[in-house]
């Protein structure tokens, strides 16, 4: 009886056994390592033909011999309708107009150590360019450029540079916040409540710089005009995004910016009968409440650079570029666009104000500099630049008293006139 029992025992073992491997996926003959892009716009990823070593959960992908290895180290989905799908689009568009490139992406990359270690497996795979898309890149791309001297990486945004292998790169967007300002500022004017916000992400010297810019271009269509700021402390979160901006829009507020990733801002102001400006991607500004979108377009940049790299004439610096270089656009004036619903109504005199700066901006007669010409005054009535006097670059970048050898004298450690917040401790 026992026996029989155990026999019992054993067939039911052996039958569960045989059950749960056939429940069991295959494996995969190839590690997926990338995503098609998502439908809108519909544009195909780059194929990975080799399967792919895992670091802390993080598939990083192999290269394709013969060819010239790109890397792109996102630090959200390749598809957030926002800054991370700008870039990807630049990856693609590098794809598709240099010969014998092959292109690769990790996206969701945190910052911190966790990008250093994706960062030094990609240099290891053999990829001969690598762009670290976000601030908090910036040192542990500095940390692995001293050991590969052989790759080149690109830091988009920050400040630093080794001169030879690791370069910052980043672009005027304060051209075109300056421009959303002016149109943001005679709707609120318009609308009977001259009230702004700005939702910011982390307190660093670019989210400074953008919001001045705003503020700057909302005094020149509406003197009365005030913003309001919100600290959201991450670059990727819709809940958090919807939150803020709706906290913004309660206090007041009649037309809100956003300095992260997704459209949420333009999402809570549709529910909210007010108007939102959308950012990094020219199809976040999807709804009728989205007023208008400062965008990038990354593509032409990241084709220069990568030819230079190639061709041995890119020199890694401080690449940064203004509007005449087409790496930027403002929704509803670039070429084939229309104006948007909540700019239809505006003075007319107010739009073409607008559609003459941007066309300096692109033929290269108004910069970022002449963005932030002297006189200003910052929200205590305090003269930052006297009458006459323009930043310099390292003022635009940094707090201070700036990095060694890049001493700013205007640190951009200010507000506005008309910004109601306080400075970030």
């Amino acid at each position: 009886m026992q026996s029989k029992t155990l026999w019992f025992l054993f067939t039911l073992l052996a039958i569960a056994a045989m059950v749960l491997a056939a429940c069991q996926p295959a494996a995969p003959t190839e590690a997926p390592v990338e995503e098609t892009a998502a439908e809108e716009p519909a544009v195909e990823g780059p194929v990975v033909k080799e399967p792919a070593e895992e670091v802390g959960g993080l598939q990083i992908p192999a290269i394709e011999e013969g060819k010239f290895n790109v890397a792109m180290v996102l630090i959200g989905p390749h598809d957030d309708g926002g800054w991370s799908q700008a870039h990807f689009e630049g990856l693609i568009y590098v794809e598709d107009n240099v010969p014998d490139v092959h292109v690769a992406y990790i996206e969701n990359v945190p910052e911190g150590a966790d990008s250093e270690q994706v960062f030094r497996s990609l240099s290891r795979k053999g990829f001969d360019l690598i762009f670290g898309t976000s601030f908090g890149y910036m040192d542990p791309m500095e940390v692995v450029a001293g050991e590969f001297p052989d790759t080149t990486y690109i830091h988009t945004s920050g400040y630093k540079s080794n001169m030879e292998n690791f370069g910052n790169l980043f672009g005027a967007m304060e051209d075109m916040k300056y421009l959303g300002g002016m149109l943001a500022g005679a709707r609120a004017k318009m609308d009977g409540n001259p009230k702004l916000g700005y939702m910011a992400t982390f307190p660093i010297p670019e989210e400074l710089r953008l919001g001045n810019a705003i503020a700057l271009g909302m005094k020149e269509t509406c003197p009365e005009c005030t913003m309001d700021v919100r600290w959201i402390n991450t670059w990727h979160d819709p809940i958090i995004e919807k939150e803020a901006a709706a906290s913004l829009f309660d206090a007041g507020a009649q037309v809100v910016f956003t300095g992260a990733d997704t459209p949420a801002v333009a999402d809570v102001a549709q529910e909210k009968g007010k108007w939102g400006v959308t950012y990094d991607w020219f199809g976040s500004c999807k709804v009728d409440a989205c007023l208008t979108a400062p965008y990038w377009v990354w593509g032409p940049v990241y084709e220069r650079i990568t030819n230079g790299v190639i061709d041995g004439t890119y020199e890694p610096g401080w690449d940064y570029f203004d509007a005449d270089s087409g790496g930027m656009g403002l929704f509803g004036f670039m070429e084939g666009q229309e104006l948007t619903p909540g700019m239809k109504d505006l003075p007319p005199e107010v739009i073409d104000q607008v559609r003459a700066t941007l066309d300096q901006m692109l033929k290269g007669e108004f910069d970022r500099f002449d963005v932030f010409a002297g006189e200003i005054l910052d929200n205590k009535d305090t003269v930052i630049v006297p009458a006459g006097e323009k930043m310099e670059q390292a003022d635009l970048d940094q707090f201070p008293p700036g990095a060694p050898g890049l001493e700013c004298e205007y640190c951009m450690f200010w507000w506005a006139n008309g910004i109601t917040a306080e400075l970030p401790e």
